[in-house]
């Protein structure tokens, strides 16, 4: 059975629970033995190891986070983690303070000035913009490094501030097994579709719009 097949089969087993159709406890356990049968062949078959491209974009909240997620995740395995943010800067988040704590393992880079409504100056941005991304690259080409995470640098791209050739070229001179991840709204068609994984958050509530909340310590920095 090919991958495809495979697909099909577990979407068509389903996940169980309430959903699966059996009433009876034997009719459920045959279909959930399948299901697991189904699974174990798709892990099986699919073993091939390659540096992800993954994009985080969207309207919603959550990009940084989902990121830094994978920041944390591969920390605990060990390896070394780079981070460059593009935009943001000149304060310092809670996830850059709690980071420290794993000391030389991670490098953080906070090379923005701001929101371009903060800076009102589009050749310094640019020119911030630039220097992070010069940054970055020396990261994207350290063997070392197995997470590279550049933050808000779709945030950049939409703004004209690099062009997508470019970090596209930057992308493909990183190491093969090397995992980048890209955060920010607006992400490009082109990046999109070199990319492994995209996630696109979905702006459901906002308490800042709704409700007039104020960006809060540990939610939004």
């Amino acid at each position: 059975m090919n991958n495809s097949n495979l697909d099909q089969t577990a979407a068509e087993l389903g996940m169980g629970g309430r959903l699966a159709p059996e009433q009876d406890n034997a009719g459920y356990r045959k279909r959930m033995e399948r299901r697991q049968q189904v699974q174990r062949q798709r892990v099986e078959e699919r073993n091939k190891e390659k540096g992800l491209l993954l994009v985080f974009t969207g309207q919603g909240k959550g990009k940084t986070t989902a990121g830094l997620g994978l920041v944390l995740r591969t920390l605990g395995h060990g390896e070394r983690v780079a981070i460059v943010q593009f935009i943001k800067g000149g304060w310092e988040p809670g996830e850059a303070r709690a980071l420290k704590a794993f000391g030389d393992q991670v490098a953080w880079h906070a090379l923005g000035e701001g929101f371009t409504w903060e800076t009102q100056d589009r050749e310094r941005d640019q020119q911030l913009v630039g220097n992070a991304w010069q940054t970055a690259l020396g990261y994207l080409k350290d063997p070392s490094i197995k997470l590279v995470l550049l933050d808000e640098l779709n945030v950049a791209l939409k703004l004209g501030y690099i062009e997508v050739s470019t970090v596209l070229d930057g992308l493909s001179q990183r190491p093969e097994l090397c995992h980048v991840a890209l955060t920010g709204r607006g992400a490009p068609p082109e990046l999109i579709e070199a990319a492994d994984l995209v996630t696109e958050m979905t702006l459901v509530h906002h308490p800042f719009r709704e409700q007039g909340v104020k960006a809060q310590a540990g939610i939004e920095f």
